[in-house]
């Protein structure tokens, strides 16, 4: 990968041997490993059995979990938060394995729609749930760097399974959780 930074460097004109860029392949190299290591975690090592018994069956949400992404089209970052809900049948997830599922996938080459629905078809597998949301609003630097150059652009991304599709009210609980001041 290092060479293949190196390669980068020299097609757009840059000395790599000057002080600044002299380590840069290597650097960027083990950023990118970093930015990508979802690619070797799975679900069940990020779970790692935190799954406990409850009696509760009442919507469980966590709201505003930040996530930084690279969209596959053009490698560039893409940067929001992401708030997610599930209603419980007998079991509930330790909280930081959330925000740890919602890390893994985001430390992929995503596209921000197939990220929403990985992070809610995860938690529904994991918790056995029975409805599961997620929403994801982010701000993407291919549009902001380059193509339409749109500083202001902010996507937002829904995926509702279980009750929160079927259910009307138990969606509008949630949309209006994520809303008020908690």
């Amino acid at each position: 990968m290092q060479q293949a930074f190196k390669t980068i460097l020299l097609k757009i004109g840059e000395d790599t041997n000057r002080d600044g860029l002299k380590d840069t392949p290597k650097r960027a190299a083990k950023a990118m490993e970093f930015l990508t290591k979802g690619y070797g975690q799975t679900l069940d090592s990020v779970v790692n059995n935190a799954l406990f018994e409850s009696e509760t069956s009442e919507m469980v949400v966590v709201q505003d979990i930040e996530l930084y992404s690279m969209c596959e089209h053009h490698m560039l970052p893409f940067i929001g938060k992401c708030h997610v809900a599930y209603i419980p049948t007998g079991k509930v997830l330790g909280l930081s394995k959330i925000a740890r599922i919602v890390e893994m996938y985001a430390r992929r080459l995503q596209i921000q729609e197939n990220l929403t629905k990985q992070i809610a078809e995860a938690i529904q597998s994991v918790t056995d749930a029975s409805g599961v949301s997620v929403i994801i609003e982010a701000k993407h630097m291919c549009m902001m760097m380059r193509g339409v150059e749109k500083q202001n652009s902010l996507m937002k991304t829904s995926v509702m399974l279980g009750d929160f599709r079927e259910n009307h009210s138990t969606r509008m609980e949630f949309l209006s959780l994520l809303n008020s001041a908690l």
